[in-house]
């Protein structure tokens, strides 16, 4: 089953700019992708479909089987909470703990306490960061808040992760350590799409998807 579809989706505002047009595309489970593309050309509108933080215009898009069409407001929530987000700017709280900043999607959701502590202690040593979950998020260096931002994205246990721009604002050494905990989420069997403007970084993939003025302009893996 595919995890993202996208068939003839277009996105047009009520400015009536048309910031994504005709764009077809599917992304199956276990998928590795880079989104490439100049800023404007629609990437990060695309990604804000996919996670339903926008609705498209026109066209079809679906979601683990699901015509995101048809879903209602509880529904969505349910769909969302399967897509793991890792943010340019991270979105971090910084007047709480990174370990709070971790645990807070489990919370919403009403995990027990007990359960929070275990998925938060598991995760923080998984990237790397074991002892720093107490930390104020705002003491914390690029590279470990970005660490705590891809804990925080899977702590929901997702099938899929977008990423945007996960390497833009580290150093080179600390990028490849973030891009190789990447690369684990997706031989668990993670889907991830990551935006990215680094072209050496875009040539690891296993798929590239280039956009221009909000079309797909190739697709590597297309037939």
């Amino acid at each position: 089953m595919a995890v993202v579809k996208l068939e003839h989706v277009g996105k047009r505002y009520d400015d009536g700019a048309q910031i994504i047009s005709d764009v077809s595309l599917t992304l199956e489970a276990g998928a590795f992708c880079f989104l490439t593309g100049a800023s404007g050309s629609g990437k990060t509108t695309l990604l804000r479909l996919i996670t339903l933080a926008e609705r498209p215009t026109h066209g079809t898009l679906t979601l683990f089987g699901t015509d995101t069409a048809a879903l209602d407001r509880k529904a969505q929530a349910a769909v969302r909470r399967r897509i793991g987000i890792v943010f340019q700017d991270l979105w971090l709280i910084d007047a709480l703990s990174a370990g709070d900043n971790v645990a807070l999607p489990l919370r919403i959701a009403g995990a027990p306490e007990h359960a929070v502590r275990d998925n938060v202690a598991e995760l923080f040593a998984w990237v790397g960061l074991a002892g720093r979950a107490d930390a104020l998020a705002a003491t914390l260096s690029g590279g470990e808040r970005q660490r705590v931002a891809i804990a925080r994205a899977m702590v929901m246990q997702p099938a899929a992760i977008l990423a945007d721009e996960p390497t833009g604002n580290l150093d080179q050494a600390t990028g490849r350590e973030v891009i190789h905990l990447l690369e684990e989420l997706n031989a668990r069997g993670v889907a991830l799409i990551l935006v990215t403007h680094d072209p050496a970084l875009a040539e690891r993939a296993r798929r590239r998807i280039h956009m221009l003025d909000g079309r797909i302009d190739s697709d590597s893996a297309a037939a």
